[in-house]
């Protein structure tokens, strides 16, 4: 793009630390910065839709926590040693560690600041199944836990006066123009409602802002989120990625023309199966007991996934391309309060979820892959942090269900912390300013607006979810991931001439949205072409056994001249406590469901 000779005018707010995401893990880090001392007005939360409706609310299972409610033998360690196995030991043991062991006291936290959870008799915290756990693990508020959990955090934030910006789009992180080694020095961004173009001048960035399974077909997100915003933004200044071809795709997503196109891909939560939901092909067969006897419905997630794959592929699905998840073998009573929100949203459909199936297919639902970082959240960039489903690290090649919510409360605290700690022990030397590429950046933007190019954004959009969903999807091999990045370079062409539209309007968002799903796009392809094997979320059907020279994650970054380069890195040893309670082999028993 080109750039205007005279810079558009804009609007430049100064806070100390500035958080991009007001998800359950951006709150939780500004509320962790108050806490600690720092002024509120030196704070500033940026989301991009109101304040409230981020993707947080719509985890619904679960936040895991090893608290012992109803399984007093668990603990963290078994927690950790859980997470470990289910990411085939390519997550960071430390980031690991530091999870499961801080989780209980984060539930507890949320509980006293009002979280309303489920309860047992006795008024605990309940806890739940959730898929290849060890112990019922999972503490619950119904079937809305992300929703709750955010509202609790919001109340807090907003009790110690944490400032907030909704409808805020951030287009660019400002940095002092070196590469790997650089600092932060802001961001740039517009104001959806209004147009304008805003500068925001920093001494600390904390990205939260999500993750990118949207650049796929069938997902679980909305549209305008989930585009691979966070990791896109940092990657451009010098940060790294890894693990992006690890997509965790959730076994049951809604699907079915009586749903309507609105629902496809949706979240059925993997409460209804921690419940007692049972998954039957179109013969009738409930078919985990040929795949997993042992753990049924509640294995890993990348493991039913297959199973309800290979059930379609064999003819073995129904006429709308799924399978059968049907839990009305419980009391309706039961269903009402464990699972109020899934019940509401099929009945508002005409199913009954206490009388009859409902029809689901795996669904694009998690990116385990995300930004470098090191324990404190920081990443290669100094003073950018990075959190939440924005972060790699602690999910290695498949999440365990329930660490997501788990994950954003600790890791936030975390970063908070240490933005906190950054910002009391600050020099009062003079720092550059961010102006002079903030200014080229607005001019690049106002070129890019009301545009009237050859494509429409939204089309060619879809063009890249269906390329993803064909070609690095559940079942991969060379040969599709060779033409995916072929499809690829010919929809970067596309998107060079695309009509934008006003700034106010939905077509300029999709823009710059597909402009960092490409990038994350290729990630992902390239991730996946060079790991020839099959592990966790990654299955090459031309490799399908794990290969051990393989027990390395893969790294991105960009070269001098912004190409994408792949390394590989080694990851260290689980501590002897977590290496102990692996050894102990603990495993889930579904039967005791039964």
């Amino acid at each position: 793009m080109s750039t205007h000779d005279a810079a558009p005018e804009y609007e430049t707010t100064s806070p100390r630390a500035l958080v991009v995401g007001a998800g359950a893990a951006g709150v939780r880090a500004s509320i962790e910065l108050v806490e600690r001392g720092v002024p509120p007005e030196d704070v500033l939360v940026l989301g991009k839709r109101a304040h409230g409706d981020a993707h947080t609310t719509w985890a619904r299972g679960g936040i895991n926590g090893a608290l012992g409610t109803r399984d007093p033998e668990d603990d963290w360690t078994i927690h950790a040693a859980d997470t470990l196995k289910e990411g085939h030991f390519l997550n960071e043991p430390s980031k690991v560690e530091t999870v499961a062991r801080e989780a209980p006291e984060r539930l507890r936290e949320l509980d006293d600041w009002g979280m309303d959870y489920s309860r047992t008799e006795d008024g605990a915290i309940d806890q739940r199944y959730f898929g290849a756990q060890s112990y019922r693990r999972t503490a619950f508020a119904g079937d809305h836990t992300g929703e709750s959990l955010l509202e609790t955090l919001i109340d807090r934030a907003r009790s110690l006066g944490v400032p907030y910006r909704e409808h805020v789009a951030v287009t660019r992180l400002v940095t002092d123009g070196r590469d790997r080694g650089g600092r932060v020095l802001g961001a740039a961004g517009y104001d959806q409602d209004t147009g304008e173009f805003l500068l925001f001048d920093a001494d600390a960035v904390v990205l939260a802002a999500g993750g990118y399974t949207s650049v796929y077909d069938r997902h679980s997100s909305r549209d305008d989120e989930n585009t691979g915003d966070g990791p896109a933004l940092a990657l451009s200044v010098g940060a790294r990625l890894a693990d992006m071809e690890f997509v965790q795709f959730h076994p049951t997503g809604m699907v079915g023309d009586r749903y309507g196109d609105e629902w496809d891909g949706r979240l059925v939560t993997e409460a209804v199966r921690g419940e007692g939901g049972r998954l039957y092909n179109a013969d009738g067969e409930r078919f985990m007991e040929r795949y997993s006897p042992d753990q049924m419905e509640l294995d890993a997630r990348d493991v039913v996934a297959r199973a309800i794959a290979r059930e379609i592929t064999a003819g073995r699905g129904t006429d709308a391309g799924g399978v059968r998840l049907d839990v009305s073998h419980r009391d309706r009573a039961f269903i009402r309060e464990r699972l109020p929100r899934m019940y509401e949203r099929f009945d508002s459909l005409g199913v009954d979820l206490a009388a009859a199936p409902v029809e689901v297919a795996p669904t694009a639902h998690y990116g385990m892959g995300g930004v470098v970082v090191d324990d404190d959240g920081e990443t290669d960039v100094d003073g950018l942090y990075a959190v939440g489903e924005t972060m790699a690290g602690v999910h290695g090649a498949n999440r365990l269900g329930g660490n997501s919510l788990a994950e954003t409360v600790v890791y936030g605290r975390i970063a908070g912390a240490a933005v906190a700690d950054r910002l009391d022990g600050a020099a009062s030397t003079p720092t550059p300013t961010p102006h002079r590429a903030a200014r080229t950046h607005f001019a690049d933007l106002q070129a890019t607006t009301d545009r009237d190019g050859a494509f429409d954004p939204a089309a060619v959009f879809e063009e890249l979810r269906a390329t993803m969903e064909s070609h690095v999807g559940i079942r991969r091999d060379a040969e599709g991931l060779a033409a995916g990045l072929s499809a690829l370079e010919d929809l970067r062409e596309r998107a060079e001439r695309l009509s934008t539209g006003d700034r106010t309007g939905r077509a300029f968002e999709t823009a710059l949205n597909l402009g960092h799903a490409l990038t994350v796009a290729e990630a992902v392809l390239r991730g996946a072409l060079r790991r020839e094997e099959s592990k966790g979320a990654h299955y090459r059907a031309d490799a399908t056994e794990a290969d051990p020279d393989w027990d390395r994650r893969t790294v991105v970054e960009r070269d001098s001249v912004g190409a994408l380069r792949l390394d590989t890195e080694r990851l260290d040893e689980p501590t002897p406590a977590v290496r102990a309670a692996l050894d102990a082999d603990h495993e889930l028993d579904y039967h005791q469901l039964e």
